[in-house]
């Protein structure tokens, strides 16, 4: 009989979806904690592990004697060790378009919050005194504003489409879609990350974290002073500590900051700046996301046991067959 095993509290649609696996002849083991030390002595038992943001380590790996697949509650796998995962030949699985939409929207907020510098119009309502704020005119329209989106996939080409309601003139950098063939549209593709830095009012980034930031000390310094930044991509992706240096110069005018290097941040640079608005990694933690993303991430989990898996959701296609 398999076993499975959910690591991470679920939207109650799968926690419904769990309920009714004993009777298709699936066990559970279902702990809501978000930690690796929760679940890891549970694993020597599971063939199949549902994962939200927490690790997975190589000692972890190390246990699950009959682990089979590994189903990410969502896109990014950067906390899971996928070298020992292929070394045991088991498969990764992340879900679908689930979340592009979510994600896109809390970007296009950031970029909105920024630009209209909503903290510190709040500030000025709430704090006495401050009232004259208003009259310093820091807010900017976003209205025929150049946006350069670092990353264009789902999200991004989501983020184009909502970002050209508001007028803007949109380009996208993305290397991969260079070389794989540029999607139709209207969006124009920078081939220069550097010059479009330079060219950039506003920048939301949309990329998996890599060996270094993308954003660091040397990027943010040939943008255009002031720009506002959106980062809903994963922590040390932007280097936090060039940015918080930058909102503090006003290189940087403003920024929406959804994802840390450490998280929960602890005494995160970005704390004493009143132009970033920071959000607790959730721009794909809508109702109607966490939804789709519980519900996409059992049924990849049974599916991949079944041999019906999409076999595009399989992050290392090499162990395709459970």
């Amino acid at each position: 009989m398999p076993h499975l095993l959910v690591a991470g509290k679920l939207h109650p649609a799968g926690e419904a979806l769990l309920r009714e696996l004993p009777a298709r002849g699936i066990t559970v083991d279902y702990v809501e904690e978000i930690s690796e030390p929760s679940y890891a002595p549970l694993i020597q038992k599971a063939d199949a592990l549902v994962i939200r943001t927490q690790p997975l380590s190589a000692a972890t790996v190390a246990l699950a004697e009959r682990l089979k697949v590994v189903s990410r509650h969502g896109v990014g796998y950067d906390a899971v060790d996928l070298a020992a995962l292929n070394e045991r030949g088991i498969a990764l699985t992340i879900v679908g378009d689930v979340n592009s939409i979510s994600v896109a929207e809390h970007a296009m907020m950031q970029l909105l919050a920024g630009a209209k510098r909503v903290l510190l119009a709040d500030r000025a309502v709430r704090e006495p005194g401050q009232w004259g704020w208003r009259n310093r005119l820091e807010q900017q329209e976003i209205s025929g504003k150049n946006l350069l989106i670092i990353g264009y996939g789902r999200t991004g080409q989501r983020l184009a489409r909502m970002a050209a309601g508001f007028e803007m003139n949109v380009r996208a950098f993305d290397p991969y879609l260079s070389r794989k063939g540029w999607p139709e549209g209207p969006v124009a593709e920078v081939t220069d990350l550097d010059e479009g830095l330079a060219w950039a009012d506003c920048i939301s980034i949309h990329v998996p974290k890599a060996d270094k930031p993308v954003l660091g000390a040397r990027e943010i310094a040939l943008m255009k002073p002031g720009v506002v930044l959106a980062n809903t991509a994963r922590g040390g992706v932007v280097d936090e500590a060039a940015l918080a240096e930058a909102l503090a110069s006003g290189q940087v005018g403003a920024a929406g900051v959804d994802v840390f290097d450490e998280e929960p941040p602890s005494g995160s640079p970005l704390f004493d700046q009143p132009t970033a608005v920071l959000s607790p990694h959730i721009a794909g933690l809508t109702a109607e996301c966490g939804e789709r993303m519980a519900i996409a991430s059992i049924r990849n989990a049974i599916d991949y046991l079944d041999g019906t898996v999409d076999h595009a959701l399989i992050v290392n296609p090499t162990f395709a067959h459970a």
